[in-house]
């Protein structure tokens, strides 16, 4: 359904966009409103474009994937929302399955770092304790969705992991992956 030129120009529009609201979140621990829309709705005009109503359902299907990965997480207060969204505007390009693949590796990548982080920071038994608290969080349904345990609960104990970086780096590989035939998803 996407011929390859879809795939270049999304990668001319999405890698830079993704990469500023990278860089915002690292900044500012947030992605704009007006970011995660601009690339939505671009994802939507290019998808109709190009592929169309097959390209805007695709698309679609691709925001919702994008959104239902990562909304439980922000309800459990452990994101903020641009994350949820900006990973939803992803979906809009990407259609389904590589928006599932592109966030998977996001996460690990994320793992990775946070990983590095904790380790860099010396905080290995603060972070023990806040990751305790996280498992008591989720072992009981009253807590689940509250502010207990939420990421910034933890305020000095931890540092903030601006989850735009992995999300945008997850992507920006399954993307080139995908634009040169690494692999077809």
């Amino acid at each position: 359904m996407f011929p390859q030129q879809y795939w270049l120009v999304t990668c001319v529009v999405l890698i830079p966009a993704t990469l500023y609201a990278s860089w915002i979140d690292h900044q500012e621990r947030r992605v704009p409103n007006w970011l995660n829309l601009a690339i939505a709705l671009a994802g939507f005009g290019f998808q109709g474009a190009i592929n169309g109503s097959a390209g805007l359902w695709a698309g679609l299907v691709g925001l919702l994937v994008g959104f239902g990965v990562l909304i439980v997480p922000w309800l459990m207060h452990g994101m903020g929302a641009g994350d949820v969204k900006l990973m939803a505007a992803i979906g809009v390009w990407f259609g389904p399955m590589m928006t599932l693949v592109s966030f998977a590796l996001g996460a690990a990548i994320g793992g990775v770092i946070a990983t590095i982080m904790i380790l860099r920071s010396g905080k290995f038994w603060m972070a023990y304790a806040n990751m305790c608290t996280i498992m008591n969080k989720v072992s009981h349904k009253d807590t689940i969705f509250t502010e207990f345990g939420s990421a910034k609960s933890f305020g000095d104990t931890s540092a903030l992991l601006p989850y735009g970086v992995p999300l945008t780096i997850g992507s920006v590989i399954v993307l080139i992956g995908r634009t040169f035939e690494w692999w077809v998803i």
